[in-house]
């Protein structure tokens, strides 16, 4: 996404990842402690249910095909990098469960994904990092550095040049190599009919968005516009690329749409607001994503949930959003459950009177308030700055 080097090694330092920090790089569970909702959030989501416990932080998950199962990435006890994670679900009485760890349990790991006949999970990992040792032994010492003094740091993400691509068979673990290029290969989800797999990297200098066959041949690149263009998934009949990318303006994300074959590219939100994360309802004409408004440089941005309607009959264009968030925790990374009824997400939630961690939590959605409450798709693409 841009930055500084350090060390050889990408990092970025913005406005956008500053303000997220104050909430992902927080520690330490706390015992489980229910809030009442909002009544904004009463009225869309209501009683959300913590479904993640134990591990320092827990975030970014993503429902089974037949929702029996989640997969999400979270820290393990006395580790400092993300690793990837399964955990039984009951859709009847959302609830934490014990995870089962699918990466190897080193390297930095990321954006894990499901196949879509369940059989697989993909997921980024740079576990095979000739350098590893060193790599965590400094992330060791920083940890028990700021934990000495006090200091608590920027988030801030990591473009690891180690990073690669693996498909995992969750009935033995068995790990294929999916990319074998130099630099950052993540960000990666595969299509509707799983013969083919979306991923970001930067072989070509910056972050874009490239799309391979399951079997990682045939890479085809989709974006080549300067900046980050990172975080896509297909819709659910495979026809477009929901994203998000800083292309206008530095460290200001915003979601963009194109066609599977990258054509027809859309923005769906401008201005100075942060917009990222997208993700696709499965049965209702429905784009989510994460949004805050950064035009005031004085106050702290908090991140919330906002969903838009959109047609994509003679192109593709969306409504203005409807939110559905307004804690002050930052709630961010939404996805649905298959069937669309639940809504899973990271927040910052449920502190029992400590500064929380991020964990994932569920809520069954009211469906038909949402539908009557959200605008009607523009004709021309709207300008989403959250409001």
């Amino acid at each position: 996404m841009g930055g500084l080097i350090l060390g050889g090694m990408r990092k970025t330092d913005n406005s956008f990842f500053r303000a997220l920090g104050v909430f992902l790089a927080i520690g330490g569970a706390g015992k489980l402690h229910a809030e009442p909702p909002s009544p904004l959030e009463a009225g869309y989501l209501p009683a959300p249910q913590r479904v993640t416990d134990g591990l320092t932080k827990a975030g970014e998950g993503y429902f089974s095909p037949d929702a029996r199962t989640i997969c999400y990435q979270g820290v393990p006890q006395g580790y400092p990098f993300y690793q990837i994670y399964v955990q039984p679900f009951d859709t009847a009485a959302p609830a934490v469960a014990p995870p089962r760890r699918i990466s190897t349990g080193r390297g930095r790991t990321t954006c894990c994904w499901f196949s879509p006949d369940g059989s697989r999970l993909l997921f980024a990992s740079s576990h095979l990092d000739p350098s590893l040792d060193q790599t965590e032994a400094t992330a060791r010492a920083q940890a028990e550095e700021d934990a000495r003094t006090g200091r608590r740091r920027r988030y801030q993400w990591d473009f690891d040049p180690e990073t690669e691509i693996f498909s995992a068979a969750l009935v033995d673990g068995a790990l294929t190599r999916l990319t074998h290029s130099p630099g950052y290969d993540a960000e990666c989800s595969y299509s509707p009919d799983g013969t083919h797999i979306l991923f970001v990297s930067d072989r070509d200098g910056d972050p874009d968005i490239y799309v391979m066959k399951a079997d990682g041949t045939d890479v085809r690149q989709l974006t080549n516009t300067p900046g980050y263009d990172g975080g896509p998934f297909f819709s659910p009949d495979g026809a477009w690329i929901a994203y998000r990318t800083d292309r206008l303006e530095k460290d200001m994300l915003q979601i963009h749409v194109m066609r599977a074959d990258g054509s027809a590219d859309t923005p769906i939100t401008s201005g100075k607001g942060v917009h990222w994360a997208p993700y696709w309802h499965p049965t209702k004409p429905w784009l989510i994503w994460t949004g805050a408004d950064h035009s005031d440089l004085s106050q702290r941005p908090n991140y919330d949930l906002w969903i838009a309607r959109y047609d994509t009959a003679g192109g593709f264009r969306a409504g203005a959003p409807l939110r559905l968030t307004d804690h002050p925790g930052a709630d961010v990374l939404p996805s649905f459950s298959p069937d669309g009824t639940l809504l899973m997400w990271t927040a910052s939630r449920d502190g029992g009177g400590r500064t929380p961690a991020s964990q994932l939590w569920v809520s069954r959605l009211d469906l038909a308030k949402i539908d009557r409450d959200l605008p009607a798709a523009t004709p021309q693409p709207a300008a989403t700055e959250p409001r």
